[in-house]
């Protein structure tokens, strides 16, 4: 990213208020199939996970925006596990980047800033998955010194 766009660039916590421009964000990407949706019919879904992830001790929901427009998302998720000693992982999430926003850095710098909270948990490593269609994103994963290390496994409940 170049230096006068790092410097517009600013990543917070999310706001209720940020959540409609949340959807629309999912909504958009066309690999995801996650079923989002930016209708507003669809609005009190995400409303309440954001409640929901916004009551949780180890839950964060980040926004990334230039000059006051969303131009990303992501979330991390603390889990403390008996393995590894009692040791605390951060769990990445939902990154998801503007379609016509990919490219300038942002992305990165939403995970360098994810990869310095997880550090100041005291975390031990910080994990994520990202969905095998989504080629691109694993190069990305890789320039940023993620390695593949697991196999990833889900049972569709609905």
């Amino acid at each position: 990213m170049g230096e006068d766009a790092a410097a517009k660039l600013v990543i917070r916590p999310a706001r209720r208020d940020d959540v409609a421009a949340l959807a629309a964000l999912f909504a958009a990407d066309s690999l995801g199939g996650h079923g989002d949706s930016a209708d507003p019919a669809a609005l009190p879904d995400y409303l309440a996970a954001f409640d929901r992830i916004s009551a949780s001790a180890n839950d964060r929901l980040y926004v990334a925006e230039i000059r006051g427009a969303i131009v990303g998302t992501f979330q991390t998720t603390l889990i403390t596990s008996m393995s590894g000693r009692g040791s605390t992982n951060m769990n990445v999430e939902a990154v998801q980047t503007r379609g016509d926003m990919r490219g300038r850095g942002i992305g990165a710098a939403m995970m360098r800033f994810a990869i310095e909270r997880a550090r100041e948990a005291g975390a031990r490593q910080v994990q994520l998955t990202s969905n095998n269609s989504r080629i691109a994103a694993h190069r990305f994963y890789e320039r940023l010194g993620f390695a593949r290390s697991h196999a990833g496994f889900k049972l569709k409940l609905r």
